[in-house]
């Protein structure tokens, strides 16, 4: 990554015009060769992670506005940054098939979900529904495993599970899921009334619970009075 590259240049060159230019050893110019590096790459790093901050803002305003190609465009703009810093792709990845996924482009989604950000929870839980969708269980749940070891914070991971392995007939399996979840987030109210509902045999109503959130991953219709004036879905951003 340039931004690396850079410090590193940077760092060295510090380094040898110490060493070449005093009478300091190799020893006292490495040091401030390290320093110098973390600098740059400090600098460098925020300057990069301020500029896919601008994209993103720039992008909510667009999906505000229900300007939905125009948010694409400018998500995909975005990846000119990734040469430069680590990370930059997977979070546009994350957003560009978030977007993709809530429009029901599916099939256009899942390459960019396959390359998202692993702490991106809703982006890996999509990823994982999407392979629900194709009907091989087993890699959702290796996806779910995995999202919901990167992102224990995130309820409607676990919560998105476990209505799968309920909606399977895999009742015991779903109470174990929100179980975890509960676990590792033992003050999360909406993850403790849905292991209440499947403890009681009652039907998992995500929608009542999360709203918007779940209706997202297109498992269940979302309700007319959910649903914007122009009969279009709402798009719930998440940035990460």
């Amino acid at each position: 990554m340039y931004n690396l590259l850079i410090s590193l240049a940077a760092g060295l060159a510090v380094t040898l015009a110490i060493r070449f230019g005093t009478n300091v050893g190799w020893v006292g110019s490495i040091l401030p060769g390290m320093l110098a590096l973390g600098v740059a790459y400090f600098v460098l790093a925020r300057r990069s992670w301020k500029q896919l901050e601008a994209i993103m803002g720039t992008v909510q305003k667009e999906l505000m506005a229900q300007k939905f190609d125009r948010a694409l465009q400018t998500l995909q703009g975005g990846f000119a940054l990734a040469p430069w810093q680590f990370l930059v792709a997977s979070q546009i990845h994350s957003q560009l098939g978030v977007l993709r996924y809530v429009r029901q482009d599916f099939a256009g989604a899942q390459p960019h979900l396959e390359k998202s950000f692993s702490r991106h929870g809703v982006a890996r839980a999509m990823l994982a529904v999407t392979h629900y969708r194709k009907k091989d269980l087993e890699k959702a749940r290796k996806v779910f495993d995995e999202a919901a070891k990167d992102n224990k914070k995130e309820g409607l991971v676990f919560a998105t599970w476990a209505w799968i392995e309920e909606k399977e007939g895999n009742h015991d399996q779903a109470i174990a899921v929100l179980a975890r979840g509960l676990k590792a987030n033992p003050g999360d109210e909406k993850l403790k009334s849905a292991a209440q509902a499947l403890q009681n045999d009652k039907r998992l109503k995500l929608g009542k619970i999360y709203g918007e959130q779940w209706f997202q991953f297109h498992l269940e219709k979302m309700p007319p009075q959910m649903v914007s004036p122009s009969g279009g879905r709402r798009i719930v951003y998440q940035r990460r």
